[in-house]
């Protein structure tokens, strides 16, 4: 397939790549090769490209620096993902969006299925969702793809600032009242790579399965890497950012197990095989 992939060199951009050019005529596009803001750019190049997949994994993800940059966020999260819907549409490719868990409030105390309603609170959140609604409302080929607690290889994430940290401290608080699923770009990767070869449409919850607190995945990460350090529990009150975030980001995989697609492995497994593959790539 030829397949066209946005934010090339976002940390989730550079995996999917790295994964689908194996096998697949594949265009990575970073900013220098595409200005997702200018639709008649998008539809220039998509035209010059005509890929027969679009996955859009380019976007403005600074969720504190949003709160503050509001036009910009939404100019890149919400214009971007309309122009580039245009483009997938006018070729008729398949395209897919990788959204988040922040398009929810986290006030369930359900894991969210994919028809919850949803009901951002931050900036970032409202922007990916004014996204979603834009592939709806244009595409008649699109995989909306939530995703939540990203890491990898490239780029900064929570396990690597973690162990960052752990360099030079004896002790680290960490919060105990948000809960999720860490997603591995790898694993991730592969279930997009599942994807695209279908017509099964939709939204989809794609994480690693299994939830924990960021404290149980901080203290998980320094066990696993061998790391002996001090991790206390502490609140959401306790260490307030500017992006409310949402307590409960857990997702249910309704939709990968109703179109027969193999669920993401647990997120402990796909920690063991990042923290090897960071030891193997330092």
């Amino acid at each position: 397939m030829r397949i066209v992939v946005t934010g090339a060199n976002g940390q989730l951009g550079k995996d999917v790549i790295k994964l689908l050019e194996a096998q697949h005529e594949v265009h990575g596009l970073g900013r220098a090769d595409l200005d997702i803001t200018d639709e008649g750019h998008c539809l220039e190049v998509i035209e010059q490209l005509q890929p027969e997949v679009i996955i859009h994994s380019a976007a403005y993800t600074a969720v504190d620096l949003a709160e503050t940059n509001e036009l910009e966020t939404f100019r890149v999260n919400s214009d971007g993902t309309k122009n580039l819907a245009i483009a997938a549409e006018s070729i008729g490719a398949k395209f897919v969006y990788i959204s988040t868990d922040y398009v929810f409030d986290g006030k369930s105390s359900q894991a969210y299925r994919e028809d919850d309603p949803t009901n951002p609170q931050s900036v970032y959140g409202k922007s990916k969702r004014a996204g979603e609604l834009y592939v709806q409302s244009l595409s008649s080929k699109y995989f909306i793809v939530r995703t939540s607690w990203v890491y990898g290889l490239y780029g900064k994430n929570f396990v690597k600032t973690m162990l960052e940290l752990a360099k030079t401290r004896d002790s680290l608080k960490v919060v105990s009242d948000q809960f999720g699923s860490p997603t591995y770009t790898v694993d991730l990767a592969l279930f997009l790579e599942q994807l695209i070869q279908t017509d099964c449409y939709g939204i989809y919850h794609a994480s690693n399965a299994g939830v924990c607190s960021w404290y149980e995945f901080a203290c998980t990460i320094f066990e696993e890497a061998g790391v002996k350090l001090k991790v206390e529990s502490c609140t959401t009150e306790e260490f307030p950012r500017p992006a409310p975030r949402p307590r409960n980001s857990a997702m249910e995989h309704a939709a990968i197990r109703a179109n027969g697609f193999e669920d993401l492995r647990h997120w402990g497994k796909g920690l063991k095989a990042f923290l090897r593959e960071l030891e193997e790539n330092n």
